[in-house]
């Protein structure tokens, strides 16, 4: 007979946004009887630590890999290794892949993402995801063996690994945007990169590897070869040595060519490795790919549901600004998830560690409510759209509409730019700030934040808002 077990919440996945859910939930707790249960495929999971506000919204914070049984003393829940297989909500019961069944009050999906293999690569064990830690580490293994790599992708993980990887004879970036990074910056800060990448190559650059606790997957309770670990967080790269040791690496840095505005049109086995052919007709030969090309909603099992769940437009499960989704008592937090509600004027979703972090949160506060039998309010933080990440070597902050994100090319930018030290751009409507892209130790993340969300009249300043000779930070506070 199946083992059953019945909890007040149950959370599936764990990520960023399940264990920020459960963490959040034990805190919120007021009633010692309610039960808290993370359901997790592997016995690692990510937790955030190190948390620096940088403004009254916006933190930097690092993600740590914790084992499940250090997770589940510190927070005064239960941990169980195993997988979602499907969702009775009727009877508010899951049931798990190893048979067991699970009642839950409330529950709330946090299943993440996987990673968007790309098409012409799929089957190919010569072509990886980098998603996270175990697929990294899989990375890590190649590298030692490899001379000539190619990187598809444009995001924050296909830059980091371009500029953090030492001692290949060759390194193909190939992306399908005019300039590199264009997931989080424009082209002007994309050249202030290129110019570090460019240098890199030059200099003698020593890594510092973030001191942090390693623990060994215990296969035969997670099922071996089942398992897929939860995404990277912020400064993934930092935590692991990416670079190529032994007699013939070198650690000036690497060759690296860029193929803009171009896909991989295919990827051929051959004897000396793989030939992966471009859209532009371009062939190169390669020991094996890495495809960082974005993620999909990971809800394959929602097939076994006994009612379907409301998709969103990009096949997220579609939630509420509660986090709730279509089904009764069940939510959905982080990359899972697709943000249904009327948004801010200033917000949108991005499948991004810091959001995560912020829906795991509500997604606690909502239930906990509901449980309470009290009203809420939607997080603060749901104002305007704010992330803090590094790329490059540089501390990089986006607020609001900081690529001019659905202001129909109807808005002016500010721009100031020291090369080697910072980059500065406002995005500016009727001399009202919309969002502002941040490069380097600024300072100007709190400020920016007001003026964006109080919306001020900064038309009489005109292009002096970002002389270097004015101190806006002082001048607005």
């Amino acid at each position: 007979m199946a083992d059953t077990l019945s909890y007040t919440y149950v959370i599936v996945g764990g990520g960023i946004a399940g264990v920020t859910c459960a963490e959040t939930l034990n805190l919120l707790r007021t009633d010692s009887s309610d039960r808290i249960l993370l359901l997790t495929e592997s016995s690692l999971v990510k937790a955030v630590t190190n948390v620096v506000p940088l403004g009254k919204i916006l933190n930097r914070f690092d993600v740590e890999e914790k084992s499940t049984g250090e997770l589940a003393s510190a927070n005064n829940i239960d941990v169980l290794l195993d997988q979602l297989d499907s969702i009775v909500s009727e009877n508010h019961l899951i049931k798990t892949v190893a048979g067991r069944c699970i009642h839950y009050r409330y529950l709330c999906l946090c299943t993440g993402a996987r990673p968007n293999i790309i098409d012409k690569a799929k089957g190919n064990a010569n072509v990886i995801g980098i998603r996270d830690t175990e697929s990294v580490e899989e990375f890590r293994k190649r590298i030692h063996t490899a001379n000539r790599l190619v990187v598809v992708g444009n995001g924050g993980i296909a830059s980091e690994l371009v500029y953090e990887v030492d001692g290949m004879e060759e390194i193909h970036w190939v992306i399908k945007d005019p300039y590199i990074s264009s997931t989080f910056v424009d082209s002007g800060a994309a050249t202030f990169f290129k110019e570090r990448l460019n240098k890199k190559a030059g200099t003698e650059k020593e890594k510092t590897i973030y001191k942090r606790m390693r623990y060994t997957e215990q296969q035969e309770e997670a099922g071996a070869g089942s398992k897929r670990g939860a995404a990277l967080g912020p400064d993934w790269h930092r935590a692991f040595d990416i670079h190529k040791h032994g007699d013939d690496a070198s650690r000036s840095g690497n060759k690296v060519t860029i193929h803009h505005s171009v896909e991989v049109e295919d990827i051929q086995q051959i004897s000396t490795g793989l030939k992966v052919l471009l859209t532009d007709g371009t062939m190169i030969e390669s020991d094996f790919v890495v495809s960082a090309t974005g993620v999909v909603p990971a809800i394959s099992w929602t097939s076994g549901c006994d009612r379907p769940f409301k998709l969103g437009p990009d096949g997220g499960l579609f939630v509420n600004w509660s986090m709730e989704t279509s089904v009764k008592d069940v939510y959905a937090a982080g990359d899972v998830c697709y943000a249904g509600w009327e948004q801010a004027p200033h917000w949108f979703q991005m499948r991004l560690w810091t959001q995560a972090r912020q829906m795991g949160a509500m997604a606690a506060r909502s239930m906990a409510a509901k449980r309470a039998g009290e009203e809420i309010y939607q997080d603060f933080c749901f104002e305007m759209f704010n992330h803090a990440t590094t790329l490059f070597g540089y501390q990089v902050v986006l607020l609001g509409r900081y690529n001019g994100q659905g202001l129909n090319d109807k808005y002016e930018v500010l721009l100031r730019m020291t090369p080697g030290l910072e980059y500065i751009k406002f995005v500016m409507v009727d001399g009202r700030l919309q969002g502002a892209l941040l490069v380097g130790e600024t300072g100007l993340e709190e400020t920016c934040e007001n003026l964006i969300l109080n919306q001020l009249d900064l038309s009489p300043y005109g292009e002096d808002l970002l002389n270097p000779d004015i101190d806006i930070e002082d001048y607005f506070d």
